[in-house]
């Protein structure tokens, strides 16, 4: 009967110990998450206004080539829009829940889950 006792203290403090490391990495994730995105927000303010300057810069070149302003903003619109669909896609594609996971947790919870169930045995 002690050793059932034991089991189940052990497991008990294993719980709790997942549990923390659980709230720590989450916390840790969540931090980075939100670090990154302020740093994201600044680059991206900086290069929005670059990015105009540079854009209006081309469509002036091209008129000046001989394409005409018309056709000039249409052409640096269509390569822009398209670039930003690739990028819009791209981010999207690491903003899934799958990149936010808590890996290390998610292993140790395995591996605590084959010890308690060879120790049952």
């Amino acid at each position: 009967m002690g050793l059932i006792s034991d089991l189940s203290q052990q497991v008990t403090t294993l719980l709790q110990t997942e549990g923390k490391l659980l709230r720590t990495e989450l916390y840790e994730k969540a931090e980075k998450a939100g670090a990154g995105a302020a740093e994201v927000l600044g680059g991206a303010i900086c290069l929005m206004a670059a990015l105009l300057i540079l854009l209006q810069a081309l469509v002036i070149a091209l008129a000046n080539a001989g394409l005409g302003a018309g056709w000039s903003s249409l052409l640096v619109g269509i390569v822009v829009a398209l670039v930003g669909a690739l990028l819009v896609r791209t981010g999207a594609a690491n903003m899934k829940p799958s990149q936010l996971t808590p890996d290390r947790t998610t292993g140790q919870l395995k591996r605590d889950a084959s010890v308690i169930k060879d120790q049952v045995k």
